[in-house]
């Protein structure tokens, strides 16, 4: 299952149809801490997160799971791009960080690395 946490409704509508199209199971969650309070960190087998939220952001979730021994494969989101953010994101394991509005062939690559793991 692929779990979505984004406070924008429309954006995670968005990605949860084009993930269902896709035929992945999906989760979605306006949240970071609604995805934590879920209990579903450990059937989700990648997660896509907004980088800047209300509460935890996406790099405070990132850090949590990691705390928790969750290693699970996170792709960033973010409408507002910062390169020491995505550093920082990267550096601590996520696979993917795109700038909204991105194409779904970019998503779709993340997904690839996801699930093949690496080269």
């Amino acid at each position: 299952m692929i779990s979505v946490v984004d406070d924008d409704a429309f954006m995670r509508q968005s990605t949860e149809n084009f993930l269902l199209s896709l035929g992945f199971a999906v989760s979605t969650f306006a949240s970071a801490e609604a995805f934590l309070a879920s209990g579903r960190a450990d059937d989700t087998s990648c997660l896509i997160t907004d980088v800047h939220m209300p509460g935890l952001t996406g790099l405070d979730l990132q850090q949590r799971l990691i705390k928790a021994g969750n290693r699970l494969p996170i792709i960033f989101i973010t409408a507002f791009f910062s390169e020491n953010i995505r550093k920082q994101a990267l550096e601590a394991g996520a696979i993917g960080f795109l700038s909204k509005p991105f194409g779904d062939l970019s998503l779709l690559e993340c997904l690839n690395r996801a699930f093949d793991g690496p080269d």
